[in-house]
């Protein structure tokens, strides 16, 4: 559809697999009435930062073209839909800083590129200023502008003889995810695509000092440098300390020694007039973005959290521990145990033995009941009792003195041949007087 609309483009060949994104396309173009010059077109599809309407993402990606900039690679034509964009710009035999830095060739696959160079070689020392300085001052007039971008590493920083050109501004309007993602989401300081900027800056200096990246972040020591100047500003992006508690400003960057003292000749001024309407679309947009990275920052905090602590507990030293508490736990609760049950079996022996030693030391006390048959045997009603009294005191009178016989300790052979030779002839019979009938007088 894109080339019935515009006849004067031409594909030479598809470059596969330049690139490190899966669902992004690279071909190599022409124009037909100009066919020695070749152009690189390529085509990605709608990421999942996509916050703009079709209507301001379509007019911000056509405003492109018009971007001039000494350190932003010019685009020839630019054109979106509702699920994609597309973007033409000139080829460059050089290639990028990242095909420099591993001298590579740039039509070459990016995993054969860059995953396994045959030298490891840093740049200069000049090199590294003149770079870092250009590059720094592109970001901060993208900043400026209030244009998010979030997308620097070095396969998208292009070489023009010795100047840096920045690539893919389109990446933040499409919802593209960074190259970087995977570091600077773990810290939550860095939560701002300015900060993201600073943070994918380290990355790159870093590359352009060892000629390598980073085998973790944060980094807690630096390989010898060529400048310790180098250093200090490795140390403001990637260390533990900067990672922990944010960082610096890009004028901040500016101001370090390592790129203060560098002259930059350039005599092309800066242009890119963004109307206030997509401005104000842009802000917005940004303002998404940080706060679904803030989002995924939460969540990977807490899952680590997470497994910290189930590898804690899970470990043989912890296993260990909870071991021996629980046996410490066990024992514990088995000595609070007998220590209660002895307790309360010395209280019964101790109310059994008052019980039996009171007739031998107080001398007005009542003698104790015989363990014999005999005295075993229910007292007598009293005289004239009420009209059911004569069955209560014999049922209720023996139960208490069994009671007081099982309390002050005696013998159950005792207590059951009282029971045995109980005789139901010796209880007197009981006289009553029924006055319950009426009375008619």
């Amino acid at each position: 559809m894109f080339f019935r609309s515009e006849p004067k483009w031409e594909v030479v060949e598809p470059l596969k697999d330049i690139g490190w994104r899966i669902r992004k396309k690279y071909f190599l173009m022409k124009i037909k009435n100009q066919p020695k010059e070749r152009l690189v077109l390529s085509w990605a599809d709608l990421g999942p930062d996509k916050y703009l309407s079709d209507k301001d993402f379509q007019c911000l990606i056509k405003l492109l073209p018009s971007c001039l900039h000494p350190y932003i690679y010019r685009v020839t034509f630019a054109t979106a839909n509702e699920s994609s964009a597309l973007l033409i710009r000139m080829f460059n035999e050089k290639g990028t800083l990242k095909d420099l830095i591993y001298k590579a060739k740039p039509k070459d696959p990016f995993l054969k590129k860059y995953c396994n160079p045959k030298k490891i070689q840093g740049l200069e020392l000049q090199q590294i200023k003149t770079y870092g300085r250009q590059i720094l001052e592109v970001l901060k007039f993208l900043h400026d502008k209030g244009f998010p971008y979030g997308h620097l590493h070095a396969s998208n920083v292009m070489l023009d003889g010795d100047t840096c050109r920045l690539l893919d501004l389109e990446n933040s309007l499409l919802g593209l995810p960074s190259f970087y993602r995977s570091y600077f989401s773990q810290f939550r300081k860095i939560n701002t695509l300015e900060s993201v900027d600073v943070h994918c800056f380290g990355h790159l200096l870093y590359e352009m000092t060892y000629g390598r990246p980073p085998d973790s972040v944060p980094v807690d020591s630096f390989p010898p440098a060529p400048s310790m100047a180098v250093v200090a500003v490795l140390e403001s992006t990637l260390s533990c300390e900067a990672c922990k508690n944010g960082m610096p400003t890009v004028s901040r960057l500016l101001q370090m020694p390592l790129f203060s003292d560098v002259l930059l000749t350039t005599s092309e001024k800066p242009q890119f007039k963004i109307p206030t309407k997509l401005k104000e679309a842009l802000r917005i947009a940004k303002e998404c973005i940080e706060k679904r990275l803030i989002e995924e920052q939460k969540q990977i905090h807490q899952h680590r959290r997470l497994t910290r602590a189930q590898s804690h507990h899970g470990s043989e030293e912890e296993r260990k521990k909870r071991k021996i508490l629980a046996r410490k736990k066990s024992k514990r609760s088995a000595l609070e145990n007998s220590e209660e049950h002895s307790a309360k079996y010395s209280n019964s022996n101790n109310s059994a033995g008052s019980g039996a030693s009171s007739p031998l030391t107080s001398p007005s006390s009542p003698t104790p009941p015989s363990t014999s048959g005999i005295s075993a045997l229910p007292p007598p009603p009293p005289p004239l009792p009420p009209p059911a009294a004569p069955l209560p005191p014999a049922s209720t009178e023996a139960p208490a003195q069994l009671s007081s016989q099982a309390v002050n300790g005696v013998s159950r052979g005792a207590l059951l041949s009282s029971i045995q030779n109980f005789q139901k002839g010796t209880l007197r019979k009981a006289e009553t007087c029924d006055h319950s009938a009426p009375k008619i007088g």
